[in-house]
């Protein structure tokens, strides 16, 4: 059909009708991509693509954590953050010891052996004299009890400070020798502790294993009376015990204290002079090989610390 052809005044309408519709649709085209961009388009049930909220809102917030179920990094051991949060109720759960005193005894010293006479000479402990302090025993390969006590107990120290504790040492291998056993007494009661754990491991013979608590017995003589002190000691005793066995899976020691865990002495200075409830734990045996592996092992020695804090935790919070 050559341009100068038309049909009838019908058709030319209809060829008017069709240039108005060509001019028209691109201005509407305009105008919906201008509508689009300033967010008219809804799809996605109302989340206007880019502009809308991301995948980590929420319109509405999250249940709130509780105590039980929210560790607080460090102190929280598997298995425990509950318990110490829900034991802590007069706090918020995070610090169920705020306002407690805790004095941790790391036994010995690692710098003993190099000052043989200080350590060798007499000090009273109220009953008798004896040494002031001693350089521990050792592992068959040679680690330390001197060093096994100072790592465990600076473990304890950072899972109790996060509890809310005031947490105090008579030692922190930064004293050339010792304390003395008198001094050591000294510091737990001049603190006025809520709590004193003197930590060890044991040098009994090849073949013994396990665990025991050392309670102090009821003395009186000289600058001793532990009158005071023997039955929350023994409630502390009790609480570390459990919790300890708990932590490590050790069982107590069958070669002392009739294998009920408890040992009770009236021949430690460390506990014959304190005024405050206080305890001497034994993690182990030193000189068994079963044991010494246990003792010499990091991750273990960590769920030695959580026992420990837990153990004080319960008894604090009764």
């Amino acid at each position: 059909m050559s341009n100068g052809s038309f049909f009838s005044e019908p058709g030319r309408r209809g060829g008017t009708l069709a240039i108005v519709l060509v001019a028209l649709i691109p201005t509407c085209f305009v105008g919906w991509l201008l509508w689009s961009s300033l967010g008219g388009s809804k799809d996605d049930d109302g989340a206007g693509g880019a502009s809308g909220p991301t995948t980590s809102s929420t319109s509405s917030p999250p249940p709130p954590s509780s105590g039980a179920s929210t560790p607080s990094a460090p102190s929280a051991p598997s298995g425990h953050s509950g318990q110490s949060g829900q034991s802590g109720q007069s706090g918020k759960p995070g610090d169920p010891l705020k306002g407690k005193v805790v004095v941790i005894d790391p036994g010995h010293n690692p710098h003993n052996r190099d000052h043989p006479s200080r350590i060798a000479r007499l000090v009273d402990i109220g009953t008798e004299k004896k040494e002031c302090d001693t350089t521990g025993t050792a592992t068959n390969s040679g680690y330390p009890e001197a060093s096994f006590t100072l790592d465990v107990a600076r473990r304890a120290r950072t899972l109790l400070e996060a509890r809310g504790a005031t947490v105090r040492f008579t030692q922190d291998g930064d004293r050339p020798y010792g304390p003395c056993v008198d001094e050591r007494a000294e510091i737990g009661n001049k603190a006025h502790a809520d709590a004193v754990v003197s930590v060890h491991a044991d040098g009994a013979a090849a073949g013994e294993r396990g665990f025991h608590v050392i309670l102090p017995k009821s003395v009186r003589g000289g600058g001793a009376d532990t009158s005071a002190i023997t039955a929350p000691s023994r409630q502390l005793g009790e609480r570390l015990r459990g919790e300890f066995a708990k932590a490590t899976g050790s069982t107590p020691a069958q070669y002392i204290g009739d294998g009920s865990g408890l040992d009770v002495r009236g021949d430690l200075g460390g506990l014959n002079l304190s005024t405050v409830p206080k305890v001497f734990i034994e993690c182990g045996n030193m000189r068994d090989s079963q044991d010494a592996a246990e003792l010499t092992d990091t991750a273990w020695r960590e769920r030695a610390a959580r026992g420990i804090a837990q153990g004080i935790t319960d008894f604090l919070n009764e």
